[in-house]
C-alpha cells in the first residue's frame, strides 16, 4: 500500500524566489497540504529555488526551500507565484522555467507570477489573468499574450493563471476538485474558513471595492444606501432625488467621482447581494430575486448568466457549501 501511494503522488513543486508575495506560496500550499491530509498520498509539495538557498518574502519572511531547482522532481503541477521579485527575475529562472515548465501537467500562476510564465514565452496564444493592477503592462509588453483583466482565475488548456493574492486559493481549490472531486474541495475550504469557492469568472472586485468611495458626503451617502438597499427604486431619478440633485447632474457627478455610471454601479451591487443569499440562505430563486432587486427570476437568470456564466440555481449547486454533517 505505501508504495502504490508513492507512485501515485503528484508533485507540486512552487518556486520561490526573493521578495515573493508570501500568501502566494501559502495559500495554494496550503489547499494543497489539506487534500492531503483528508486523502493521504494524494500530494507531494515541494518548494525550491535556484540554489537551494532561503528566500526573503516582501512582507520580510525568510522562507527555507526543500531543495533546489536543479535537484527538483519533474512536477505534476508547477505553481509561480508573484510578488516584487518578478520585476526583475534572476534570468536563470526564466531560463529554467522556459526548459522545465512545458513539461508540468499543469502550468499554475499566482497573481504576478504570470509575468515570469510570459517572459519564458509560456503563455503565448493563451487567454491568461493576473492583478489587476498589472493586467496593462503584462498585455503592452507581451502582446502574443490574451489578457482578460477581469476574472480572478482562467483555466486555458493546461495553463491556469489566478488575479491578486487570496484568489490563488480559489484555483488552488478548482484544480484539487478536479483532481479528487467536490467534497474534497469543499471540505478543504471549511477548514481554511474559505467558506465557498468562487467561480473563476467572478470579478476580481466586489461592486464597492471596484468603484471608487466618492468624495463628497451625498453620494457617499448613496453609495452606501444602495448597497444596504438593493430591492429598492434605484433609478437614476430616484437616486438623483434622495441626493438633492437634478438626474442629469446626478449622473454625471457619480460617474466623475466613483469611476463607473449609476445603473452599473447598481447592477454591481444587485448581483452580489444575490450571490450572497443563494450562498448562505436557503430563500428560493424567486424571494432572492424580490430581495436584490431583479423583479423577476428571468430577469435575474439574464444578469447571472451575462456576469457569471451559469443560472442562479447553477450557481447556487456548485458554490453553496453541503451542510456540516
Amino acid at each position: 500500500m505505501a508504495q502504490r501511494t508513492r507512485r501515485t503522488a503528484r508533485t507540486v513543486l512552487v518556486l520561490l524566489f526573493d521578495d515573493v508575495q508570501s500568501l502566494d506560496v501559502t495559500g495554494p500550499v496550503e489547499v494543497f497540504a489539506g487534500a492531503e491530509k483528508h486523502t493521504p498520498g494524494t500530494y507531494r509539495i515541494r518548494t525550491a529555488t535556484l540554489d537551494g538557498a532561503p528566500v526573503r518574502t516582501s512582507s520580510g519572511l525568510t522562507v527555507v526551500p526543500d531543495l533546489a531547482l536543479a535537484d527538483a522532481p519533474e512536477p505534476d503541477t508547477l505553481v509561480v507565484p508573484g510578488g516584487q521579485g518578478t520585476r526583475n527575475p534572476d534570468p536563470r529562472l526564466t531560463d529554467w522555467l522556459r526548459g522545465h515548465g512545458p513539461h508540468a501537467r499543469r502550468l499554475v500562476s499566482v497573481c504576478t507570477g504570470a509575468i515570469l510564465l510570459a517572459r519564458a514565452g509560456l503563455l503565448d496564444g493563451r487567454r491568461v489573468t493576473t492583478h489587476w493592477a498589472y493586467s496593462g503592462r503584462l498585455a503592452r509588453d507581451h502582446p502574443s499574450v490574451d489578457v482578460d483583466p477581469d476574472p480572478i482565475y482562467i483555466r486555458d488548456g493546461n495553463v491556469a493563471t489566478s488575479a491578486g493574492v487570496t484568489s490563488g486559493i480559489d484555483l488552488a481549490l478548482a484544480l484539487v476538485e478536479e483532481d479528487l472531486g467536490r467534497d474534497v474541495a469543499l471540505t478543504v475550504a471549511r477548514h481554511l474558513v474559505v467558506f465557498l469557492r468562487r467561480p473563476g469568472n467572478q470579478a476580481q472586485f466586489s461592486a464597492q471595492l471596484a468603484a471608487q468611495t466618492a468624495s463628497r458626503e451625498p453620494l457617499r451617502e448613496i453609495q452606501q444606501w444602495i448597497t444596504e438597499h438593493p430591492g429598492a427604486d434605484l433609478g437614476v431619478e430616484s437616486l438623483a432625488a434622495r441626493a438633492s440633485l437634478s438626474p442629469r447632474h446626478f449622473a454625471r457627478a457619480f460617474r466623475a467621482e466613483t469611476g463607473t455610471t449609476p445603473g452599473r454601479y447598481v447592477d454591481r451591487v444587485r448581483l452580489e447581494h444575490a450571490r450572497r443569499l443563494l450562498e448562505d440562505t436557503g430563500d428560493g430563486v424567486e424571494e432572492v430575486s424580490r430581495a436584490s432587486g431583479y423583479g423577476t427570476p428571468e430577469a435575474m437568470r439574464r444578469a447571472f448568466v451575462k456576469a457569471l456564466g451559469a443560472s442562479p440555481a447553477e450557481y447556487r449547486r456548485r458554490f453553496r457549501p453541503a451542510p456540516a454533517r
